[in-house]
């Protein structure tokens, strides 16, 4: 329908249906908060536009007063629909205080487009918003594909895109890479992540009602959900990019093969990586950045990253998660600022590689636990070595299903890589994986084109297989992790 339009009626008219549709596509999980998120984004055009006419004025007029208002007004409703509950639990807890929990529901999608909106009020101040419409404002903040879960785009990154001659035309390597995409990120949802989703859950809500955990359910419960996060997340992002890619609009990468990373940071670096951009640009740099020495530098990473993570939900397990990356990011910098030689051969990569895994691993472990008593059953269980009831079949099927996981996450191709040839984002192409190459050396071998997609018969069928494996699959409700964030 949308190229249809496109055809016969222009740019705009199929720019203002995937408006509506997008609206219909939000309105579908409960209409009642359709008003929410047309008066929101009504509600921050508008303040742009007053704070673009107000900078402009000497002094800059009141463009600092009105962009505080409307950041106050964005986070307000987040912390409204979000903390409420939140707030009255800790004080209920705290101060032996009686309030009644609210019981809010949590507007679909709330914590992403607020931050949207909030890097839009924040570059409308600096002057760093390119000229718009209306309509090409509420396709930024509404295209569907982004909308439920991220990627968090910038509006560079559509605004750009919306005035292209060609955009919203039907193209058919358009609408093939975009199939490919989705279909890849669908594999990853329904065949990886969700066989990986019954053993973690099955140990964390056994912790979650008091029970003891042993070394391998631990261990198991732990890594099996380190696996399905990846495997959930990357697959809805993949879906949003192959989504959009479908209408002629690349969306950034939000992940980047993170359990490949050497450190901490690198991980950051490659893991859900317009939350990191927006962290990094619009709160670390707030606070001071790396501006005022080491000290300051240190606690403004451990700031960003425990706000980071109270972002993903209300809860102090969440919090903990992000105070514990932050308290990871300042012992790398630490080291790196380490007079020292540095060690780069393939053993120490491997060393780091495994350590920085063990660590992300170890952190989850906050992040998907129902409250503190959990996770403490199960970093119990992790050095609860079985002495008495050890099995050596047991640790060698583990052992087993741990490389076979590791050998997707470390050595497969991401769907990038596997797109270089054909741009598949917005801020990734073959340069990028030159730079980056596959830590399994299939190029410049004959193997190589096993790892790079090119339109033929083979890759059509490779496509094929792993779209029937997923719809296969779809036999039961699953929804994906980050919805409930």
């Amino acid at each position: 329908m949308c190229f249809v339009i496109r055809a016969y009626m222009g740019r705009e008219a199929s720019l203002g249906f995937l408006v509506l549709a997008s609206l219909f596509f939000y309105g579908w999980w409960n209409p009642i908060y359709l008003p929410l998120l047309i008066g929101l984004a009504i509600f921050n055009f508008l303040m742009a536009q007053a704070i673009l006419n107000e900078r402009l004025k000497p002094g800059g007029g009141a463009a600092t007063f009105l962009t505080a208002f409307g950041v106050t007004v964005d986070l307000g409703a987040l912390g409204f629909f979000k903390y409420t509950d939140f707030l009255i639990g800790t004080s209920n807890a705290v101060l032996e205080t009686d309030f009644p929990l609210q019981h809010i529901v949590l507007p679909l999608a709330i914590s992403f487009f607020t931050f949207q909106k909030i890097a839009y009020l924040v570059d409308a101040r600096r002057g760093d918003v390119e000229p718009h419409s209306f309509l090409e404002y509420c396709f930024f903040v509404m295209f569907f594909p982004q909308l439920i879960a991220g990627p968090i785009v910038h509006h560079k990154e559509i605004f750009s895109q919306t005035k292209q001659t060609r955009g919203f035309a039907f193209d058919r390597m358009n609408v093939t890479i975009g199939l490919t995409i989705f279909f890849i990120g669908l594999f990853k949802k329904v065949v990886l992540a969700d066989n990986a989703a019954p053993v973690a859950t099955a140990v964390f809500n056994s912790a979650a009602a008091g029970n003891d955990i042993g070394f391998f359910d631990a261990w198991e419960g732990m890594l099996a959900y380190t696996f399905q996060l990846y495997f959930d997340f990357s697959g809805y992002s993949d879906m949003a990019i192959g989504a959009a890619r479908i209408f002629g609009i690349k969306l950034p990468l939000n992940f980047h093969s993170p359990y490949q990373a050497l450190s901490i940071t690198d991980f950051w670096r490659r893991w859900h990586m317009t939350l990191s951009r927006f962290l990094r640009d619009y709160l670390y740099i707030a606070l001071g950045g790396n501006r005022h020495g080491k000290v300051r530098r240190y606690l403004n990473l451990f700031i960003t990253m425990a706000l980071g993570g109270l972002w993903h939900g209300p809860a102090w397990t969440f919090m903990l998660w992000g105070a514990a990356h932050g308290l990871m990011l300042i012992v790398n910098h630490g080291w790196n600022a380490l007079p020292r030689k540095p060690i780069n051969t393939w053993w120490s990569r491997g060393i780091a590689r495994a350590l920085t895994f063990l660590c992300v691993a170890l952190a989850w472990v906050l992040f998907r636990a129902v409250d503190i008593d959990a996770a403490t059953a199960i970093y119990r269980g992790l050095v609860a070595l079985p002495l008495d009831n050890f099995s050596p079949h047991r640790l060698i099927e583990d052992i087993a299903w741990l490389v076979f996981w590791m050998g997707i996450v470390w050595f497969w191709p991401n769907t990038q890589q596997w797109l270089a040839m054909v741009r598949p984002a917005f801020n990734y192409k073959w340069a990028d994986r030159r730079r980056d190459p596959l830590l399994l050396p299939v190029d410049g071998t004959r193997f190589a084109r096993l790892a790079l997609w090119r339109p033929s018969k083979r890759v059509a069928v490779a496509v094929g297989l792993a779209a029937a494996a997923s719809l296969l699959s779809l036999q039961r409700i699953s929804e994906f992790l980050y919805f409930q964030f």
